[in-house]
């Protein structure tokens, strides 16, 4: 055992989570921006979690340890919105801006159920909901804004690897994402999870529940629904799966019934340029999408996506026309 994890299991005695036997921290795998542990203790199992200064991927990316406190932050409120769609924290701890929360067994990870051929649309129409409520509920929010002044490490962790990584690299497209990262950036309008991917989203009996928030911002909300549709839309190319093509529908149309705080149609146009900017990225950026392997895949999603930056259009005309074959 390391320091650090002598200091963790130190914070977990003093917050009373767990006693003074012997403590094993079972390492969970997935993520890229934290280390994650599940720790039993006489309650039931919890999870431990700590951020990264440096993000596992190959090109160096460097994030603010402090995004622990923003998440949270994001977990907390989210669960004063719909109690049922984030986990219940424990306890924040000293080391590393770490925090524990209870584990929530059997619930598996959507991703996992999508690439194992279990597409349920009904699922991602809640996951649509469950994003649009939290949007819903802290839109024109001044204690909200005022709780989530989070725009350096917004920058950090979405504008800076995802629009202006690829604007660094690409002449033609620069002056579109360079101005779609101004758009992003400007605007305040509601609380943003910032990384609503499969991944980051369990399933359970009550519905989607929504991890991973050390992204959170106050920002432009439709950075949410471009996020999850890529993600939809990237595995519909790799599967090849109508079914994915068929979800993102339903995740956009339930999310867009959700939209009570400004005019519908003009947040949709812009999650429609974020996510042809997003699905460029994740084959282009700094963060590639890991199971996006073959080069075929590759330049199916390439191809679409600098058609559609230039094109610029509504997401629900995105999704309708996005093309999972070169057929």
């Amino acid at each position: 055992m390391d320091e650090a994890d002598a200091d963790i299991i130190a914070d977990l005695r003093g917050a009373g989570l767990v006693g003074a036997g012997d403590i094993a921290l079972e390492p969970l795998t997935g993520g890229v921006s934290c280390d994650v542990w599940k720790v039993e203790t006489a309650d039931g199992p919890i999870v431990v979690k700590r951020p990264l200064p440096q993000l596992r991927v190959a090109a160096e990316w460097l994030a603010p340890v402090e995004r622990g406190v923003s998440e949270v932050r994001w977990l907390r409120r989210a669960r004063g919105v719909d109690a049922r769609i984030a986990p219940e924290v424990l306890a924040e701890l000293a080391t590393g801006h770490a925090f524990a929360m209870r584990f929530l067994p059997g619930c598996p990870v959507w991703k996992d159920e999508l690439m194992a051929g279990r597409v349920d649309g009904d699922f991602a129409a809640a996951v649509g909901r469950g994003i649009a409520a939290v949007h819903a509920a802290t839109a024109h929010s001044d204690a909200d804004r005022d709780a989530f002044p989070n725009d350096e490490m917004f920058r950090a962790l979405r504008v800076d690897p995802f629009l202006l990584y690829v604007a660094d690299h690409d002449i033609e497209l620069a002056p579109v994402l360079r101005a779609l990262a101004d758009d992003l950036s400007s605007r305040k309008i509601a609380l943003v999870h910032g990384d609503v991917s499969p991944k980051n989203i369990l399933v359970s009996a009550d519905g989607p529940v929504f991890l991973d928030a050390e992204c959170a911002v106050y920002g432009d909300p439709a950075f949410d629904l471009a996020f999850c549709t890529t993600h939809l839309l990237l595995k519909a190319v790799w599967s090849g799966d109508a079914r994915l093509n068929d979800a993102a529908a339903l995740l956009v149309d339930a999310y867009r019934s959700g939209i009570d705080w400004e005019e519908p149609d003009g947040l949709l146009l812009r999650v429609g340029k974020l996510t042809a900017a997003l699905l460029l990225a994740r084959v282009e950026g700094k963060s590639p999408a890991p199971y996006l392997t073959d080069p075929e895949h590759q330049r199916i999603v390439r191809e679409q996506a600098r058609a559609l930056i230039v094109a610029a259009q509504p997401i629900e005309a995105l999704v309708a026309n996005w093309k999972r074959t070169s057929a």
